[in-house]
């Protein structure tokens, strides 16, 4: 028999675990949703630059210049910058020269993560009211980018994100990506964005829409050069200036290919698991909420049928179904595979692995690797 003060806190743990399974869904329940839209937004259209960092983005880069010259109601000026690509990513620029402008960024300045240069490179060859920063795996529904600045207009938004769907095709993909979609809903508190009262701040680089006078007071890219998540970055700024933030779920307008293959995809999350700025309390505190709260539940169950406890035992049945059912609902929602979500131990596993390889990397000063570049550590 477990002793009772034992049960207790079990039960007290299970409980909380129990009422923390339903902040992701809530969330997700709360996120405001962006439809497709055919607004007029006068005659002529607005002139709208967009601004694309590419490198190495030859596969990606002519579905999205494609998609951007077919956009509707809206005047587009489309700037590719290009960082030192070794493939045809200029090539592809200059066969669609008619309605997209390359820019060849210049060195890249001490200090400067590779595209945050381009970036900031890119809006200071243009004009325009607001500014588009997006990415060359994003595909965009012909009514996308007038439906955004419509959006953002009838808000007064200083800043406008979009949440696309993700493409998931592989197994890993599947399994993995809808819980790292639930990991940036919850640490983030997305739907809070919205309200103007709230300290919640996050952009999505895939989709950053703002308007050029805010865009410029704050600092702009520059005063974000040294940060890997420049986007969230750059929403705290705007929203430490008291500057007006709306994020939006559209699952209808926009979709995004992450990640093509399983090494891309462990890099590309390792380099968000803590950006430039390493904290060793900090990753340690996330390993153990990783376990805590995922993995140990799954233990109630087995020491409730091992000990007798019948209290453990329906307190673990009801967590089985809580933390399986959350994550089957989830993938449905992120438009994955329901069935992945009994998967989601693995996801855990993954992730777990994916933060001990940041703690041992950061431990040991190692730089951050992306696009062929590396970037020092910040401790």
């Amino acid at each position: 028999m477990l002793a009772d003060s034992w049960v207790a806190v079990l039960v007290v743990l299970g409980v909380a675990t129990l009422g923390f399974q339903g902040v992701a869904l809530y969330l997700a329940a709360r996120m405001p949703r962006l439809d497709p839209a055919a607004p007029m937004l006068g005659t002529p259209p607005p002139r709208l630059p967009v601004v694309i960092a590419a490198r190495n983005e030859e596969d990606d880069l002519p579905g999205c210049l494609d998609d951007l010259h077919h956009q509707r109601n809206v005047d587009l000026e489309i700037v590719v910058v290009d960082g030192g690509s070794t493939d045809r990513t200029r090539a592809v620029v200059e066969a669609r020269s008619s309605f997209a402008r390359l820019v060849v960024e210049p060195p890249l300045p001490v200090g400067w993560v590779g595209k945050i240069w381009a970036l900031d490179t890119g809006a200071r060859s243009t004009t325009g009211e607001w500014i588009l920063f997006t990415d060359a795996d994003m595909r965009f529904h012909p009514d996308a980018v007038a439906t955004a600045l419509a959006w953002g207009v009838r808000e007064n938004a200083d800043l406008v994100t979009l949440a696309p769907p993700i493409q998931m095709h592989g197994f890993w993909e599947n399994v993995v990506l809808p819980f790292y979609v639930q990991m940036v809903l919850t640490y983030f508190r997305v739907p809070r964005v919205n309200h103007d009262d709230s300290s919640a701040a996050m952009a999505n680089g895939q989709f950053t829409l703002v308007r050029r006078r805010a865009y410029e007071s704050v600092g702009g890219h520059a005063a974000v050069r040294s940060f890997i998540l420049e986007d969230v970055a750059l929403a705290r700024r705007f929203r430490a200036a008291g500057l007006r933030l709306r994020v939006a779920w559209t699952p209808d307008l926009l979709t995004t290919r992450m990640y093509r293959t399983n090494h891309e995809m462990f890099e590309g999350l390792l380099k968000l698991v803590h950006d430039l700025r390493f904290s060793a309390w900090r990753q340690s505190a996330f390993l153990v909420g990783l376990i805590g709260g995922f993995l140990l539940p799954l233990a109630v169950l087995p020491v409730g049928l091992f000990t007798g406890s019948w209290v453990l035992t329906i307190l673990g049945a009801a967590l089985y179904v809580a933390l399986f059912g959350k994550h089957v609902a989830f993938a449905r929602a992120v438009r994955g595979r329901s069935l992945y979500g009994l998967l989601y131990p693995l996801a855990v596993g993954y992730y777990v692995v994916l933060v001990t390889t940041s703690l041992v990397r950061g431990l040991r000063r190692q730089p951050i690797a992306w696009k062929g570049r590396e970037y020092p550590l910040q401790v």
